[in-house]
């Protein structure tokens, strides 16, 4: 099965587990296999380290081992366990308020956005058990002392989350006259594209080995920037039998097939993927639901209907299509300057219009003025724009005059700018239905431009303006990624307005129009184009980037925290462990980039001189 647990949410965690258990059973199931740590949830990071962690996920395992709804069913459940002063990643099967297995992980995922090594020690003695003293509050339910180890058949899980490929067992799996089966327990995240990995392993594993793979994922936004994406799976031999879904809104989903053990043979299935464009339409949106209820912007209990719900007017309310309830809901805003271009305002209003937001335009030009007025009045001086003969420092200052000013609060910010949402147009919010709690206020969703990933890498940015808010859904997918996308949209939703905007120039569009056309161009800024350039170009476009890369790579601990969607992220402190503090001028890094391109010069001077 998979469960859209959440980390630390004991009591929710308990409640979803049982809810499966009683799926199955009402399926006709005999054993149920959960989700990694299931129990305190898979994303709670240094709280392993707590002892109030290990402490409650054993008051959840005497909660199940005492209910009703885990009889007569064999149960396989994720948690954390210490054992002797070491704490291990486990697997707790019980039947019938018997402990029968405590199985550590022998394999621990370690690398991208996996620190299991960090928080957990790996089973290393193959075959062997020990014994472990129960707690009391678990010995006044099963009255006994249960073995700790490595002791149901072959390894089923020794390749990590992030997709490498499975240690075959070494010789022939004794079977013993049954189909081996193959039990993994999984806190796999998404990334795009990475469904294709994940069933090639598990296909590939049982071809090769035989024998029957069950895997059972998280899903859903467990506290974190992850989404887990489901993708429960039955393979044998090859061929995959059931598929889970990918994306849901679903807080529990069972998968057994029959609710009569005496139906024919399940036939194979073939596996059904989501293109990226789709991926993208689909996970941040699973993972923006998640977080709307867990920091309860909507009830934390509600159902996608709620959000219909909340946005009627009158009773029996029913929208029409999905244009007048994202009237109802959404609220969308351009902030124009004097040097934004109308082309760029004219494609958001159009936009606007075609999915259907309320959708507002306004000048901050006054409130720069005021900036500017209250600036030369304290120095005596205006600064100009290098159009109009200023210096770069003049240049940059007052770029970021205009990006500053629609920011978010905080101190001695000079303005904010927050479009009303549904309640200041008389629309009911999602939130109107419960009384406000202190401190609270409306998610801020970061500006999401087609091309965030490479702005970040080059510092291309303004620190505590579009790297500041509450969550950023598209934040760390690549522009290359993000225009199919846009595509997708374009094609399955229906939205003209979204091919000029491919076809615009990506520009800031901070510093005076020339003409009334746009003068500055994201890739003057980043001195880079689509042509390929000789080899001295190229290198100095290398040291450029780096050199950007270098000098802004601070405004990176300040990122909005964004979906993670792919393999490689910019996101400090998490994903990325770099530093952020760098010699500018790479002086070795360089010159070794100096004398490759001193030999391709070369070697072009002698075959020039050789046709000559």
């Amino acid at each position: 099965c998979a469960l859209n647990q959440w980390a630390l949410d004991f009591e929710g965690n308990l409640q979803r587990i049982l809810k499966s258990i009683e799926i199955a059973k009402q399926k006709g199931a005999r054993y149920r296999l959960g989700p990694e740590l299931e129990i305190c949830g898979y994303g709670c990071w240094d709280h392993y380290y707590e002892s109030d962690t290990l402490l409650h996920s054993l008051q959840v395992l005497a909660a199940l081992l005492e209910s009703p709804v885990t009889q007569d069913i064999l149960c396989d459940v994720g948690m954390p366990v210490m054992h002797r002063n070491v704490r291990y990643n486990c697997r707790v099967i019980f039947l019938n308020r018997r402990i029968l297995l405590i199985r550590p992980k022998m394999a621990l995922a370690n690398e991208g956005n996996y620190r299991e090594l960090r928080w957990f020690t790996p089973w290393s003695r193959s075959r062997q058990t020990e014994e472990y003293f129960l707690p009391r509050m678990i010995q006044e339910v099963t009255k006994q002392v249960r073995p700790v180890g490595d002791r149901v058949g072959r390894e089923p899980s020794r390749h990590s989350h992030s997709g490498r490929a499975p240690v075959s067992p070494v010789g022939p799996i004794p079977t013993r006259g049954w189909a081996t089966p193959y039990l993994m327990a999984s806190g796999s995240h998404h990334v795009l594209r990475k469904a294709h990995a994940r069933v090639d392993l598990v296909t590939m594993a049982t071809a090769k080995n035989g024998g029957i793979y069950l895997l059972a994922n998280q899903k859903g936004c467990d506290g974190d920037r992850l989404y887990y994406d489901g993708c429960a799976m039955i393979a044998m031999n090859g061929a995959v039998f059931a598929q889970g879904s990918q994306f849901s809104l679903d807080d529990v989903f069972a998968l057994s097939c029959h609710e009569d053990l005496l139906q024919p043979l399940s036939e194979p299935v073939e596996w059904r993927y989501h293109g990226v464009g789709e991926e993208i339409s689909l996970g941040p949106a699973c993972w923006l639901w998640d977080f709307l209820r867990r920091s309860q912007q909507v009830s934390p209990g509600a159902a996608p209907a709620d959000l219909l719900l909340a946005a009627r007017c009158e009773a029996g309310y029913t929208p029409e299509d999905p244009r007048e309830l994202c009237g109802r809901l959404l609220t969308t805003c351009y902030m124009a300057s004097e040097n934004s271009s109308r082309e760029t305002s004219d494609r958001a209003r159009e936009l606007a219009q075609q999915i259907g937001s309320h959708h507002i335009g306004l000048s901050i030009d006054p409130a720069v003025t005021a900036v500017m007025s209250i600036f030369s009045l304290v120095t005596g001086k205006r600064p100009l724009f290098a159009a109009h003969g200023g210096s770069s420092k003049e240049n940059l200052a007052l770029q970021n005059v205009q990006v500053r000013l629609p920011a978010p609060p905080r101190p001695r910010v000079t303005l904010t700018l927050r479009p009303p949402g549904p309640a200041a147009r008389g629309v009911p919010s999602p939130g109107d239905a419960r009384p406000p709690r202190w401190g609270s206020r409306t998610p801020r969703v970061g500006r999401t431009e087609p091309r965030f990933l490479s702005r970040s890498l080059l510092g291309y940015l303004t620190k505590y303006d579009c790297s500041s808010a509450d969550i950023n859904p598209i934040g760390g997918i690549s522009k290359t990624d993000l225009r199919v996308f846009v595509e997708f949209c374009l094609e399955r939703f229906q939205l003209p307005a979204l091919q000029r905007i491919l076809a615009a120039p990506a520009t800031a569009e901070l510093e005076p129009l020339a003409d009334g056309q746009v003068s500055q161009t994201d890739e003057c800024f980043a001195g880079f184009t689509k042509r390929r350039p000789p080899a001295r170009q190229v290198a100095d476009k290398v040291k450029r980037f780096f050199s950007k890369y270098s000098v802004n790579r601070h405004k990176m601990t300040t990122l909005t925290p964004a979906y993670h969607a792919e393999s490689y992220s910019p996101d400090d402190n998490r994903f990325d462990l770099r530093p952020f503090l760098y010699h500018v001028g790479w002086p070795w890094q360089f010159r070794c980039i100096e004398n490759q391109v001193l030999q391709l010069e070369r070697r072009e001077r002698q075959g020039l001189d050789g046709v000559d």
